[in-house]
């Protein structure tokens, strides 16, 4: 499809899911819808002849590893970085990993760049913490890309199709990178969230406080804030922001993000947001707005049922999976909430997937 058709077709998407509840408005495209992914990662391997090592993408709902070195809607220092890599394998003489025998070292590589900032940092992620020639291996990969600006290893030996293991090890700079978005800085760690395309970013967030209509004196949930992104920068037009995570380290860059710009008026807070919500609920306490950014798979009945006891007056939900988002407004709806407006934006081009943002109030405030 060419990009304007990709549009229409997510537009109809979106209504079909969710027209049911209140009118669609035109989807929010980008104006230049190519290389906008700022984190990639390869998975390494070898070839079906293990004459050489390769690195790419799994097809899709497969474990068969598509070679690539390049892709348009991928960051092309990313991608430049990830074929080094590749390259320095066999110049150092290590190895890739194989899924059927358990052996070998490098399993993927993550890159991170900050759009804004240029800072790039670079995981590799290894079966094993041995890694002969590390720091060899990490002072040739900075010469040919110094715009690295911190390298990890990250240590992954399980059986599983998880990127990322617990063990973390810096082996050059800070550990972290940090970016610019909505006039904020923020630190991102190896394993945090932090939105892939910066610019669609700004337009989704930008929609999202506009929907929030925030007057300086709302008491703010953000549920699945990760980082803190869409709670500090509602802070800047909240009274207070309460934001919850069960990631430990994305809640560690939300509370250095605040420090870092010198918000006062937002906490964060490591647990579960649907435990976290029903305990306030219990509590008997209120909040005006709510932000909820769930994973693809939507949110749970519990925090959906203990987001209607807490009873804000306007809940915005931005998801990246309209049939979840579609199940989780069906349930909001019956406990007495009301889709006011719905707004698709294009956060993926060139992929199936369409971000949207739902606007819920109290029915029985009408507004």
């Amino acid at each position: 499809m060419t990009y304007p058709q990709q549009l229409i077709w997510k537009q109809r998407q979106v209504e079909r899911l969710l027209g049911q509840y209140a009118p669609v408005q035109q989807i929010l495209g980008m104006e230049h819808p190519y290389h906008y992914r700022n984190k990639v990662q390869a998975a390494f391997a070898y070839d079906r002849k293990r004459r050489r090592i390769i690195s790419g993408v799994y097809q899709s709902s497969t474990h068969l590893l598509v070679p690539l070195d390049s892709c348009p809607i991928e960051d092309r220092t990313a991608d430049a970085i990830i074929v080094t890599v590749r390259e320095l394998l066999k110049a150092f003489g290590l190895t890739a990993y194989d899924e059927l025998s358990g052996r070998g070292l490098l399993r993927h590589v993550l890159v991170k760049r900050g759009f804004s900032s240029g800072q790039v940092m670079v995981v590799l992620v290894t079966a094993t913490p041995v890694f002969p020639s590390r720091n060899r291996f990490v002072e040739a990969l900075c010469q040919r890309h110094p715009e690295i600006t911190t390298v990890l290893q990250n240590v992954n030996p399980q059986f599983t199709s998880l990127v990322l293991g617990e063990r973390e090890k810096v082996l050059y700079g800070p550990g972290f990178i940090e970016d610019t978005l909505c006039g904020l800085t923020f630190q991102i760690s190896a394993k945090s969230f932090y939105q892939i395309n910066p610019v669609q970013t700004e337009v989704l967030y930008g929609k999202a406080m506009e929907y929030a209509a925030l007057t300086g004196r709302e008491r703010v949930i953000d549920a699945y804030c990760g980082i803190g992104t869409i709670g500090l920068v509602a802070a800047k037009r909240a009274g207070q922001v309460l934001g919850v995570e069960n990631n430990r380290e994305a809640v560690g860059d939300a509370i250095q993000n605040a420090r870092r710009n010198n918000i006062q008026n937002a906490r964060f807070l490591c647990a579960d947001a649907g435990e976290f919500c029903q305990e306030l609920a219990q509590a008997g306490e209120q909040a005006d707005v709510v932000f909820m950014d769930p994973p693809r798979a939507g949110s749970s009945r519990q925090f959906l049922e203990s987001l209607a006891r807490l009873a804000p007056r306007r809940v915005v939900y931005i998801s990246c999976n309209p049939e979840t988002q579609a199940r989780d407004l069906a349930v909001l709806v019956k406990h007495g909430y009301r889709v006011k407006k719905l707004q698709p934006v294009d956060m993926f081009p060139h992929t199936s997937h369409v971000e949207n943002i739902a606007l819920l109030v109290r029915s029985i405030e009408g507004t």
